[in-house]
């Protein structure tokens, strides 16, 4: 399906000299879209306004989902080059011929590999129940599954609202969890009282709690089916007869309940919103997910960021393979509320254009650049790493010494920017610029309107 869509963009290939192509180090990517049946569909779909927005060209079909577009050199989406005056090659094969273009820090820390995966998603029904594994589990899992873990290496991943975004992050405080074994009998019955109690009897200790938490959770995840879809079925019964009472059900969280099974009946998943923080994100609004940090997505347009890898452990929500004793034991069970999953990003000093979410890993950063209308020259600054722009909003022309000519911008259009290379950005009047990059001495992904 990555490779349908990469068929049909629209490129005049010329060929040039290696010796010339190696002199050009700004230019236009035509990525890779993923049509997860989780995503949004047809243009409802900012995945694929974007791709629209990038090539008036392209077929949006009304009734095919729209989840992922990938930026970047990952073996399952590797960017094509877009530009008419260089032969055909993808991003990964250009980075693997001319490595300094990562710059020399990346390029000696990272072994010649783009280090970040950029992604803008869009969610309509919910994703798996899921965590991703730290560096060593990582290389563990791939050395013995390669078929369900492709690759060696870690995945920490930050996502940033464009619309509404929702989510579920971490476990929640003690009291709230507490408070649903009390509320919701059915979520009781699958822990089981001797769980329950031990982590009732544990609330104030740290380090007891944390191991109360994880016997509740992974007794959960792994009850016997009958006893869970029994539980789950009179869990919807009760919460349907009491909405259609007229009665509040938010003490039962019985919208979400509602929702998550109409997605994914007879799932386990359904019940992990007792133990999980639900989290709204509006745009702008970012969470970092770091090792082991269990989450979903449920619904909502958002820019991702993460390491480059494409490693998740899953137990819930999903039609995809799952691995519960995995997710179970790797979990940080660490309760804590939902305002301490929001990542805040800071406004540039030198620049107030630009607002930078500067997560604690060395694969990424990233930078939102807003530029108003009253600009209309704008420079984004040279960086000693790789980074990939985006734009979100607004038009402009790219010019850049380091470019084959000029480039027209509007919102979809991805540029890859080499290491120590400035582009400057010509704004038409009534214009605003919103543009998104991927790197830094950390890699940059930017993403932005104009």
């Amino acid at each position: 399906m990555a490779r349908d869509w990469l068929a049909g963009c629209d490129v005049t290939y010329v060929t040039v000299s290696v010796a010339d192509m190696a002199e050009v180090k700004v230019f236009p990517l035509c990525c890779v879209v993923q049509n997860y049946a989780w995503g949004k569909v047809g243009l409802d779909s900012e995945v694929a306004r974007l791709v629209l927005g990038g090539d008036p060209q392209a077929l949006i079909e009304e009734a095919r989902p729209y989840a992922e577009l990938w930026m970047g050199a990952h073996p399952k989406g590797d960017a094509l080059i877009k530009d008419n005056r260089i032969s055909q090659r993808t991003l990964g094969q250009w980075i693997a011929d001319f490595p300094g273009c990562l710059g020399s820090k990346v390029k000696d820390t990272f072994h010649g590999q783009l280090p970040f995966l950029f992604k803008v998603l869009s969610v309509k029904t919910a994703l798996s129940i899921q965590a991703h594994p730290n560096r060593e589990l990582a290389a563990r899992l791939h050395a013995q599954f390669p078929e369900h873990y492709p690759d060696n290496n870690h995945k920490p991943e930050m996502a940033i609202a464009l619309t509404q975004f929702e989510g579920l992050c971490g476990f929640r405080p003690m009291d709230e969890i507490l408070g649903f074994l009390k509320k919701v009998p059915e979520f009781r019955a699958l822990v089981g009282n001797e769980a329950a109690e031990e982590l009732q009897s544990a609330d104030g200790d740290p380090g007891r709690t944390s191991l109360a938490l994880k016997k509740c959770f992974t007794r959960m995840m792994n009850c016997e089916k009958k006893l869970f879809v029994d539980q789950l079925n009179m869990l919807v019964k009760r919460i349907s007869e009491e909405e259609a009472a007229g009665k509040d059900t938010s003490g039962s969280n019985g919208e979400l309940l509602l929702r998550l099974h109409s997605q994914y009946p007879g799932d386990i998943g359904c019940f992990s919103i007792y133990f999980l923080n639900r989290i709204l994100l509006q745009p702008g609004e970012a969470m970092f997910l770091g090792a082991n940090e269990p989450h979903a997505y449920l619904s909502g347009d958002c820019v991702e960021c993460m390491a480059c890898s494409d490693n998740t452990v899953r137990a819930g929500l999903t039609p995809k393979y799952i691995d519960v004793d995995t997710l179970c034991e790797m979990l940080n069970y660490s309760p804590a509320p939902v305002s301490a999953k929001l990542f805040p990003c800071v406004q540039d000093n030198a620049d107030p254009c630009v607002y930078l979410y500067d997560p604690p890993v060395p694969d990424f950063t990233i930078m939102r650049v807003q530029i108003p209308v009253s600009a209309r020259q704008y420079t984004v600054s040279a960086l000693d790493s790789a980074g990939i722009l985006l734009v979100i909003d607004g038009e402009a022309v790219a010019t850049s010494a380091a470019a084959l000519s000029d480039i027209t911008l509007t919102p979809g259009s991805v540029l890859f920017i080499s290491a120590n290379e400035s582009v400057s950005l010509q704004q038409p009047c009534k214009s605003r610029l919103i543009v998104g990059l991927g790197q830094r001495a950390a890699p940059v992904s930017r993403f932005g309107s104009v």
